[in-house]
């Protein structure tokens, strides 16, 4: 575009010389050409000038009000952020500008895309890798530790426990529990066979073990706790049963009522708790939980929860409005913070550029349409010289 209008008015200078001569040499006619040809000349050379001049000198000559734009370069960047600050960066503008934005449904989208890619997933990994090994994670997690530790030294436990058991007994819940002990006593009975045989031959004097009493002593004592067993096994309603039904109720209201039974959880309470096997196990649990929230940035389980996450954001209307209601509260709120901070930055930054950034940016975003100036100066500019020519003749007549 800059060829064109420069070749345009270089043309134009040409009509003019040939139009001067042809006027002289072959008919007066040619006036007309020549009026079109000089004005559109001089338009020309008028709007060069004045697009020259708001970017540098023209031909290199600093003639007072040229290379407006570098000379007002800090002028223009108070302006721009002057604008931005009064037009945008105000909560009452963001606020109206996010009432039609859906959070919810731009992060369902974010959310439900696979995480099997990219860059993301890999800068999230790295990320998270490196925040879980600062002296700040591991400060959180003394916190956390201490906070845990202090609310279990605070809580009570026994009543808990008892109301835990209570619940239990009322749902049946305990009977598997009890079904299970009675297999392992089965089992056990039937691996330490030999060692009950052993103690009861031990504990028989000699005569009797001549006469093999002994013997037929442990066979009845084996017996004996087998058929048990498997009567307890059978039988749900066993008295043996029974009354361990009603050794747990007992237990479960002494630890909700009784002032001794309380006292000795607490003191078994306190002293697991001093012991460093718990801080020991409370540290392992924080580098499990270090371990998997880095496989978690790593995409293992990631694409299912993001997606479950993007359905729920998608299908409840109350999640949706929540989220939408948090994202709008947070821009407006970074922005009634921080918005002087941000105008701050734009005209810092443009104060920061040299001199040819500047024109460099602003003419390459406007050249196009400046060079436009240029045509229409040229071809304009001849019109109104034919004009002003035809007005002259008339005057004439």
């Amino acid at each position: 575009m800059r060829r064109i209008a420069t070749g345009l008015l270089i043309l134009m200078a040409a009509i003019l010389i040939a139009s001067t001569w042809a006027m002289r040499m072959v008919h007066p006619g040619f006036a007309w050409v020549q009026a079109f040809a000089e004005a559109a000349l001089v338009g020309g050379l008028a709007d060069w000038f004045a697009v020259t001049a708001l970017f540098r000198h023209p031909m290199g000559v600093p003639i007072p009000h040229t290379a407006i734009i570098p000379r007002s370069k800090d002028r223009i960047g108070e302006a721009l952020a002057t604008f931005l600050q009064d037009n945008f960066l105000t909560p009452m503008n963001v606020a109206r500008r996010l009432e039609g934005f859906d959070a919810a449904n731009a992060l369902a989208g974010v959310l439900e895309r696979p995480a099997s890619g990219g860059k993301v997933r890999r800068g999230l990994t790295r990320l998270v890798g490196q925040l879980s090994d600062t002296p700040a994670a591991a400060a959180v997690m003394q916190k956390l530790q201490d906070g845990a530790m202090t609310r279990l030294k605070d809580l009570e436990v026994s009543p808990l426990l008892g109301r835990m058991l209570e619940a239990m007994i009322a749902d049946g819940r305990h009977r598997p529990v009890i079904d299970q002990l009675i297999q392992w006593a089965h089992r056990t009975l039937d691996s330490q066979e030999g060692l009950i045989r052993a103690m009861v031959e031990e504990r028989t004097s000699w005569v009797l073990r001549l006469v093999n009493v002994d013997s037929r002593i442990a066979d009845e004592l084996v017996n004996g706790l087998r058929g048990l067993l498997a009567d307890l096994a059978e039988d749900p309603d066993h008295p043996v049963r029974e009354k361990a039904d009603r050794a747990l109720e007992n237990l479960a209201f002494d630890l909700q009522h009784m002032p001794e039974t309380r006292e000795k959880v607490e003191r078994i309470k306190r002293e697991l708790l001093s012991n460093p096997a718990v801080g020991d196990w409370l540290e392992g649990i924080w580098a499990r939980l270090k371990e998997g929230v880095v496989k978690l940035a790593e995409g293992e389980g990631l694409s299912g929860i993001g997606e479950a996450m993007g359905r729920s954001l998608r299908e409840d209307p109350a999640l949706s409005q929540a989220v939408n209601q948090l994202a709008r509260r947070g821009v407006v709120g970074i922005v009634a913070d921080h918005g002087s901070s941000i105008v701050a930055l734009v005209s810092d930054t443009v104060k920061g550029w040299d001199v040819e950034t500047v024109t460099d940016k602003l003419e390459s975003a406007v050249l196009r349409d400046l060079q436009y100036i240029r045509l229409n100066g040229t071809l304009i500019g001849g019109l109104i010289g034919v004009t002003i020519h035809a007005v002259l003749m008339v005057s004439q007549l």
